[in-house]
């Protein structure tokens, strides 16, 4: 996070943060922008920045922002789900990050101590972002490419398309236009996705009243999470390569996640067929996450 940040600071200064002027004038796109990482590259250079009155970036605002992005979104998504956890485990969950905030240098009165403080705080910082114009505008290119990559990791092509339906959901219609995502869904993805949801939701009502920790939603959570982390994390023949140091870490912790215990053993095996027969193991064996089963 912190060698995001230094990026970031970088090309918004245009150069070392010591040898800058007071103001940074922001400098017009060069030519069209490609999407992705291109359009970022270029918002930020058009950013511009004024030091003496700003201090250096990233401010205050960005950094509790997104840190509301890592705490609270989740924890909208999980009730969105139907898998909130109890109140005391959102306080823990939401200190746990606010931890992590005050190491990253978030001022305290940022820092939300409830779930409630952070909604209004979240709704206050995004109503203020809106507000704002960036030329160009990189949230459209990445939005897209997200959803790209996330289509790439699913395997079945009828349900290829749903992440754009999941995350429309999720974080609702005015920030799907935000990340440029709001724009109609074909029918057979829009259908599937909604009689999945429906289906789940529904099926997790009724059973609980009889398995309190019966859920469907959270199995196909957990077959997209084992999907996702592989793709983008633990798969180094991508151009992002992680060291070892962190891999080691990160595969032990993914293979402690290979059964449910809240869950059947028959939904637990349909999550097997989903993903991987045994631990969630990158590395050779017979729980290596390569050679996962057919499916998702």
């Amino acid at each position: 996070m912190r060698l995001i940040h230094a990026t970031i600071r970088h090309l918004i200064l245009h150069g070392d943060p010591e040898q800058m002027p007071g103001a940074v004038a922001a400098q017009p796109p060069a030519g069209p922008s490609a999407g992705g990482h291109g359009a970022l590259y270029q918002a930020l250079l058009a950013h511009g920045w004024d030091i003496e009155a700003r201090g250096l970036p990233c401010n205050q605002f960005e950094l509790a922002y997104t840190l509301l992005t890592f705490h609270y979104v989740f924890l909208r998504g999980m009730r969105t789900l139907g898998l909130g956890l109890a109140p005391a485990d959102e306080d823990a969950f939401l200190h746990a990050w606010n931890v992590v905030g005050h190491v990253l240098g978030v001022r305290d009165d940022l820092l939300p101590a409830s779930y409630d403080d952070a909604a209004a705080s979240f709704e206050r910082m995004q109503a203020f972002g809106r507000a704002q114009t960036a030329a160009p505008d990189a949230r459209p290119g990445l939005g897209q490419a997200l959803m790209q990559a996330m289509a790439q990791a699913i395997r079945l092509p009828v349900i290829r398309g749903i992440p754009v339906p999941l995350c429309q959901w999720l974080i609702g219609p005015a920030s799907a236009r935000d990340i440029g995502i709001g724009g109609a869904v074909p029918w057979p993805t829009r259908l599937a996705f909604g009689i999945g949801r429906f289906l789940s939701l529904s099926l997790d009502r009724l059973v609980r009243r009889f398995r309190p920790n019966f859920s469907l939603s959270r199995m196909l959570v957990r077959v997209v999470g084992y999907h996702l982390l592989k793709r983008f994390l633990l798969d180094q023949t991508r151009p992002l390569g992680l060291p070892e140091q962190v891999l080691d870490p990160m595969r032990v912790t993914v293979a402690a996640w290979h059964d449910e215990p809240r869950a059947p053993a028959w939904l637990n095996r349909v999550e097997d067929r989903w993903t991987t027969t045994g631990p969630w193991l990158a590395g050779g064996g017979p729980g290596d996450m390569n050679n996962r089963r057919p499916g998702v």
